[in-house]
């Protein structure tokens, strides 16, 4: 079920995207902390757009990324796909948790895509607001194809691995980067930049808004290959390579390429900065709304200097980078940190913030 709530004294927090496939083990004091973690790309083919294409050879990877690890078997597992609907709905006030349920499934076959029978659905509660129309309980509702969710689970148990539960990678992306705050919350956008990205509005550790936009490392390294006849792995490896230059640094390899590449780390920084505003317009439609005062950055993207300063300067605002801390040293190994925000949330139980 998406945001499985079940308790579990150990969960390996797992993450599919374009790309690649990244699993995690954390301790919760205050903060979360990575115990343990790994790492490993992906072949195109296998979760184009976040939608598992091919199940069996997927649980092979999946299978390879857990053998020699420590990590336990028990795994919640991330969604993240431009497919996956979410909607904001305003219900009426003070409903029982069961009454609650039934106003959110008649109203989400209004609002979705997709017919109830054919989904998996889940919700998170913002809480009361004030609307044009009265004081509402708000919701966030998710809903995913079954036929999707079931190849997704398909290939974890093709692995060897027991799925304990399923969550939204924005709500993982928010539990692992929100830090108590003092004084008056702040709204903040998390953005995560990997084969997709990941957009959510948040206050109080509260997931107010979420989307997945096109924008991302796929579709810079689906836009490079072609230009100088790669293979999509070596247009990753050339976006990485060059990406992880310091301002002003030389980056050795084909001058052709070195400038492509270049050019195509900051034209992909544009066009998330784009989907950032886009959000936040989005966003501010609803009723309550307040203006985010702070921008956090992850994601596999986010390591890259490139990429980073790129989304900055297009974005004309300052620009957080969100890193998961290591519990102990070395549980990282050579793992960027930004790299690790959702498998690391998908890791902890939901918590009051």
């Amino acid at each position: 079920m998406l945001g499985s709530k079940r308790k579990s004294t150990c969960v390996t927090g797992l993450m599919v995207e374009p790309g690649y496939v990244a699993a995690a083990q954390v301790r919760v004091n205050g903060v979360v902390a990575l115990e343990r973690c790994a790492r490993r790309p992906l072949a195109p083919a296998l979760v184009p757009d976040g939608e598992v294409a091919d199940a069996d050879a997927l649980a092979i990877a999946v299978r390879e990324l857990f053998e020699g690890s420590d990590l336990d078997r028990r795994v919640r597992v991330g969604v993240a796909s431009q497919r996956v609907a979410v909607r904001t709905l305003d219900l009426p006030p003070l409903l029982s948790d069961k009454d609650l349920d039934a106003a959110v499934r008649f109203q989400a076959g209004d609002e979705l895509p997709l017919p109830i029978d054919q989904a998996v659905l889940d919700y998170q509660l913002v809480g009361a607001v004030e609307t044009p129309a009265g004081p509402r309980t708000r919701v966030i509702v998710v809903a995913a194809a079954r036929e999707s969710i079931m190849r997704l689970l398909s290939a974890v148990r093709g692995a060897g691995l027991k799925p304990t539960g399923i969550d939204l990678s924005a709500f993982a992306m928010i539990r692992a980067l929100h830090r108590p705050e003092g004084g008056e919350p702040l709204t903040t956008l998390y953005v995560n930049a990997a084969g997709l990205t990941t957009l959510a509005v948040s206050r109080a550790g509260q997931c107010l808004f979420t989307r997945v936009a096109a924008a991302g490392g796929e579709a810079m390294a689906n836009a490079l290959a072609p230009r100088h006849e790669l293979t999509l792995e070596h247009a990753r490896g050339w976006l990485e390579h060059v990406g992880r230059a310091e301002d002003g640094a030389p980056v050795e390899g084909d001058e052709r390429i070195v400038s492509s590449a270049g050019a195509t780390l900051e034209d992909g920084a544009r066009r998330v900065a784009d989907a950032a505003r886009t959000t936040l317009e989005f966003y501010g439609q609803q009723d309550g709304a307040q203006p985010a005062q702070r921008v956090v950055l992850t994601g596999p993207l986010a390591a890259l200097p490139v990429f980073r300063d790129g989304f900055r300067e297009a974005l004309g605002a300052e620009v957080e980078i969100g890193r998961v801390p290591e519990a102990h040293a070395g549980a990282l190994g050579d793992v960027p940190a930004e790299t690790m925000a959702v498998p690391a949330g998908l890791a902890v139980e939901e918590f009051a913030a």
